[in-house]
């Protein structure tokens, strides 16, 4: 069985799906199409923008999607058994099986996109990602801070991101070392995404979410929030809804997509993030990327 997943906020480059946009005529249709949904001139940032241009929060989580979505639907063949994005990649998998459309999946990554931010500005917040520990040790540390302080992304094993207050991170990160972490290291980012910190955010993005259509889809979705398998489309708006202020449990989502018969991974976006993810829960994994136009 075939696993298509996809991309989150990070794997943004100069240049990237202008090879879509000049070989493909529809790729070329829904990039203009785009430019008129968000009202600026996207594709002249993803394909002539700079690193700085590129990290925009209202550029870059719109240009993840769109190259995803389009390096999807220009693809030969495109028929997966099964679905996951991570964090941002969700959306574009659920444009891929067919839960939305791409132009509701578009409008509500740019909802996203700015309703993140503006929590951002609320009040300082950060992440950190800690290396070399077993989960449980950095869950009962976070859970000992008097700060708000929790498990953000749990990306593969011995890999976990953790979100929380500035001081929390920082009293985070000095008592993980003393633990045994290979690593502690604060990431440049905007805010501590998946935590309490984007509750606004939620409350924001689940309006919208609630007032667009989403469609039975062709194949499951492993989301997110508890890396299950699902095709309602009332369990999938929840689910997304919740996913703002929940940890991203992809180790659990490729652990569960292999263990219901994924014989292979295929990411498709921009990067290799998540090829290397899937390799470190399980070397004998095939996996494939796919991040400009094949034909």
């Amino acid at each position: 069985m075939k696993a298509f997943v996809f991309p989150g906020q990070g794997a943004q480059y100069p240049g990237m799906g202008k090879d879509l946009y000049e070989n493909s005529a529809e790729a070329k249709a829904l990039f203009e199409k785009a430019n008129d949904i968000l009202g600026f001139d996207i594709t002249k940032i993803m394909f002539e923008g700079d690193v700085e241009d590129l990290k925009q929060t209202k550029v870059t989580q719109p240009a993840i999607f769109l190259h995803s979505v389009l390096l999807a639907k220009t693809l030969k063949d495109f028929a997966p058994d099964m679905v996951a994005g991570h964090s941002l990649g969700e959306f574009s998998a659920l444009v891929a099986n067919g839960t939305l459309t791409f132009e509701d999946g578009l409008k509500l990554v740019s909802q996203r996109a700015m309703a993140m931010q503006k929590a951002c500005e609320i009040e300082p917040s950060t992440m950190a990602a800690i290396v070399g520990l077993e989960d449980a040790v950095v869950e009962e540390v976070c859970a000992e801070i008097d700060d708000v302080v929790v498990p953000a992304n749990y990306n593969c094993p011995g890999q976990l991101v953790i979100s929380g207050s500035e001081a929390g991170i920082d009293k985070a990160c000095a008592l993980l070392t003393e633990k045994g972490a290979k690593r502690a290291l604060k990431l440049v980012v905007g805010g501590a995404f998946h935590s309490p910190f984007m509750e606004p955010a939620r409350e924001e993005l689940a309006a919208a979410i609630e007032a667009t259509t989403f469609s039975v889809p062709a194949c499951p979705v492993y989301q997110n929030v508890d890396a299950k398998p699902v095709s309602d489309p009332a369990v999938i708006k929840e689910n997304l809804i919740a996913q703002l202020t929940a940890p991203v449990k992809w180790t659990q989502i490729v652990q569960n997509m292999i263990a219901d018969g994924a014989t292979s991974f295929t990411e498709v976006g921009p990067g290799k993030v998540l090829q290397g993810l899937v390799k470190k829960v399980d070397r004998a994994m095939e996996t494939f990327g796919v991040n400009s136009y094949e034909g």
